[in-house]
């Protein structure tokens, strides 16, 4: 089993910035990839980044240029900085591990971007 907490979400004005966390623990040996999803309200969830356990990292379109995602092995957390928040990256954010292709999933941390 690995368990999922994600932080670092909440309110923030149209161009600015936030960093997610999402700590790992658990059985968290060979997970690989890390990475984060995101579900609008009507929509399906989509995914925004990938990291992987060389460091090579996968980026949505959407949000390519303006978020970037890291880990830090010794503190089993990933990080997601989010830059240049547009309103349409409103969202509940996920944080996923793939182990042995079995998916786990955080509680989820809400972003909303607003005037």
């Amino acid at each position: 089993q690995v368990q999922l907490v994600e932080s670092g979400g909440g309110l923030v004005q149209p161009g600015g910035s936030l960093r997610l966390s999402c700590a790992a623990s658990g059985s968290i040996d060979s997970i690989n990839p890390m990475g984060w999803y995101r579900q609008a309200p009507g929509k399906q969830r989509e995914l925004v980044a990938l990291i992987f356990s060389g460091g090579s990292t996968n980026y949505a379109d959407s949000v390519k240029g303006r978020f970037t995602i890291s880990r830090d092995n010794a503190k089993n957390t990933v990080y997601l900085q989010m830059n240049s928040l547009k309103p349409e990256d409103t969202a509940v954010y996920y944080c996923n591990a793939n182990r042995y292709g079995f998916g786990y999933w955080g509680q989820g941390t809400q972003v909303t971007v607003s005037s």
